[in-house]
Formats: C-alpha cells, sequence, structure tokens
C-alpha cells in the first residue's frame, strides 16, 4: 500500500500518531510492535531524537504495514534523509513550504505544522496531505472547532502538544481528525509493556478497541 493508502486507512482505523521521541534504535522494533498490535499504523521519530534516522529505518522494516516517518523536519534536506531512511512520513512543528514540497516530489506523506488559518491555508496550497495543530496548549478545542468552519471538511486535522487521555475526546468532539500523542504514550527508556497498556488506553478514548 502507498504512504497515501496507508495514511488513508489509519484515519479511518485509528487517526492517532505515536511521537516516539528520544527513542534509541535499539528499542524501536520492540515499542513499534506493542504500537502495532494495539491498532497504531502511524508512528513519528523525531529528529531530535539520538540516531533517529536508524530508528527510523529499524521501525519502517519491522513494521511494513504502518507508515513511519520523522518529525522535527526542518529543511528539504531532512527529507531527503527521512525518504533515504525509508520513512513514508514527514511532520514538522511549522510550515516550511521546501520542506511539504519536497516531501510531496518524493511521495511521502506532510504534516506542517500550523497554527493559525493562513499558515493552514498556504500549507495546503504548498501540497501538504493534512495539518498539525501545534502546539495544541495554546490552541484548545474551541480552536479546532473555529478552523473546522473555514477548512474542508476533507482535511486531516491532528492537534499535537499536550493530548492526554483526559482531553482527547474534546478534541475529537471539537471536530479533530487524530491526534499526536507525545510524552502521555512514551517516555525515553520505557517498557513495550507499559507503552502498550497506554497506546490500548488511549485506542479506547478514541473509540477504538485496541
Amino acid at each position: 500500500m502507498d504512504p497515501l493508502n496507508t495514511f488513508a486507512a489509519a484515519l479511518q482505523s485509528l487517526p492517532l500518531v505515536a511521537i516516539l521521541r528520544g527513542i534509541l534504535p535499539r528499542d524501536a522494533p520492540a515499542v513499534g510492535r506493542v504500537l502495532d498490535g494495539a491498532g497504531w499504523r502511524l508512528i513519528e521519530v523525531p529528529l531530535n531524537s539520538p540516531q533517529p534516522l536508524d530508528s527510523i529505518a529499524a521501525l519502517a522494516s519491522a513494521l511494513p504495514d504502518a507508515l513511519v516517518g520523522a518529525g522535527t523536519v526542518l529543511s528539504a534536506d531532512a527529507v531527503r534523509d527521512v525518504h533515504a531512511a525509508g520513512g513514508r512520513l514527514v511532520v514538522a512543528p511549522n510550515f516550511d513550504a521546501d520542506v511539504v514540497r519536497t516531501a510531496v516530489q518524493r511521495g511521502l506523506v506532510c504534516l506542517p505544522g500550523v497554527l493559525t488559518p493562513t499558515e493552514a491555508y498556504a500549507a495546503l496550497a504548498a501540497g501538504a496531505h493534512g495539518l498539525k495543530l501545534f502546539p495544541a496548549e495554546m490552541t484548545p478545542p474551541g480552536v479546532v472547532k473555529a478552523l473546522r468552519a473555514v477548512l474542508d471538511a476533507r482535511v486531516p486535522l491532528l492537534p499535537v502538544g499536550g493530548i492526554t487521555l483526559a482531553n482527547l475526546g474534546a478534541y475529537r468532539a471539537a471536530g479533530a481528525s487524530g491526534a499526536g500523542i507525545g510524552s502521555s504514550l512514551y517516555r525515553p527508556g520505557d517498557a513495550p509493556a507499559a507503552v502498550g497498556e497506554r497506546a490500548r488506553a488511549f485506542a479506547l478514548a478514541w473509540g477504538t478497541k485496541g
């Protein structure tokens, strides 16, 4: 399945992105497998993690049916590195037109970070496949509802930053298409079993049994 079809399928099944900031390459396959077992198909390793490209390569090899890629992608060169490592997903905290265009040219799913309608429309015009609403601490569910009133309903909108079991439902009710989950799901050194337990809890909170 190509990246866009994998992304579309994940949005239908469980549209939550696992953000594995700080993970080590040796830990990545085991953590990836418990996420996969809980129904998670969207996994990112931020590029400010140790040896992130090695972790991406290990996850992509272990989880061929998942959409694995990188977060904190800040340049076109970084997009090319992610692609070379086997990543198929590019996520950024900001909107950079060169990053979006380079990702699209290489067939990668691209989710740039936006905070305003102006940034959202600019990112979509550049070819973004969806939008990362970041930081969610600054954009409560009411902001998601307001953005949904002006964005095309088909545009994936995923808040990231401070998403927890307690507020996930409110974001979904406001119109979020999914969410990115970071430290509430994974912290460096966490045992895979603990990550799996949290992953299943988030899947249930979204409304999908993991």
